[in-house]
């Protein structure tokens, strides 16, 4: 799925020359307000890479950016950086950040270098219009975007001030693929606000190969979905299909509980690795709490087995089946009647 189309960005990041990536990210990332993609460029992929065309910065490849950023670090720019830049913004880019200090070359024009940093920022503070772009000076990003009336591709409602949902976005021929990560362990019940207009979401699980339908409003050109992300949790909103309608509900979903599985519970043990061939337990707990030395430091594949009677009555037309298999520890493939349905790190499991 993130192999399809391009990469969506809202922001180029020029890092300057003084030092590589690594060593000026290594511990903060650069002070990108959330919701704005963005991607690092180095001197001389501005200079050789870039050109500007429809008020968007454009790579050779076929890469679109809003605006490029400047990190403080390139505040002692080279002239033909700077020269670079100029070409752009003269072209109809957009740029933020700090106005440069100084040229570190001593082989470089000073008199150009002072001249064109003039032209693009003035005396180092507020908007500028150079050729067909503009210029905030001083400014942050954020005021930058919202000066040029560009909302955050991607919002949420935050249930607690730890809640970290990241997402990437990629676009496709007349459609768009948003990735959301819950980086939190804990649930997160959020909505989240795509910016996307004209077409309906729908959630892909990576983990089943499932897709269904969700609620959505759009309004300003934006589409606002309610989703719950489990810890650590991951989803796939996909806009592909047009949509009719600028509010839709999906149907409501009644949870039932119809039985409990409780033990005994027979419990295989993989072979040659010294444990029983098998045990019988009263109640699903940790193999390391048995008093049996070789279930307590077993390691390996251990297989259990319950008998349920299902009653016809569970097996309604559009009914689905939920087994919870509590607090996996790693990972758990569930059979049932010989037919595995996949392979499930979660705590819940489903079949129809």
């Amino acid at each position: 799925m993130l192999q399809q189309g391009r990469f969506a960005a809202d922001l180029l990041y020029y890092y300057g020359e003084d030092s590589n990536l690594t060593a000026i990210f290594a511990q903060n990332a650069p002070q990108v307000p959330d919701g704005y993609a963005f991607d690092y460029i180095n001197a001389d992929a501005l200079i050789h890479e870039l050109s500007a065309a429809d008020g968007q910065i454009v790579t050779k490849s076929g890469m679109h950016y809003r605006m490029m950023g400047l990190d403080p670090y390139s505040r002692h720019m080279a002239l033909p950086v700077l020269r670079a830049i100029y070409r752009l913004v003269e072209n109809g880019a957009v740029l933020a950040g700090a106005k440069p200090t100084d040229d570190p070359s001593l082989a470089d024009d000073q008199a150009e270098f002072e001249k064109l940093s003039a032209l693009l920022f003035g005396g180092g503070s507020g908007v500028h219009r150079v050729g067909k772009g503009t210029v905030y000076a001083g400014l942050s990003l954020e005021e930058a975007f919202s000066s040029l009336s560009v909302k955050p591709d991607f919002a949420y409602s935050k249930d607690s001030k730890d809640s970290d949902v990241q997402f990437v976005h990629r676009k496709l021929v007349g459609g768009d693929v948003y990735f959301l990560d819950n980086r939190s362990d804990h649930d997160e019940s959020i909505r989240a606000t795509f910016r996307v207009a004209g077409r309906a979401p729908e959630l892909w699980h990576a983990e089943t190969g499932a897709t269904e339908p969700v609620s959505f409003t759009t309004a300003d050109g934006r589409t606002t979905v309610p989703l719950h992300l489990e810890p650590w949790g991951t989803v796939f909103v996909v806009f592909r299909k047009p949509a009719f309608e600028t509010l839709y509900t999906t149907p409501q979903m009644m949870e039932t509980k119809v039985a409990a599985i409780n033990g005994p519970w027979k419990v295989a043990f993989q072979s040659g690795r010294g444990a029983p061939d098998f045990i019988t337990i009263n109640e699903l707990s940790d193999w390391s709490h048995s008093d049996d030395l070789r279930v307590k430091y077993f390691s390996g594949v251990g297989t259990y087995t319950k008998t349920v009677e299902a009653s016809p009555e569970w097996f309604r037309k559009g009914a689905r089946l939920w087994i919870d298999l509590g607090d996996v520890k790693n990972l758990a493939v569930v059979t049932v009647n010989g037919r595995e349905l996949g392979k499930s790190g979660t705590r819940l499991t489903t079949w129809t």
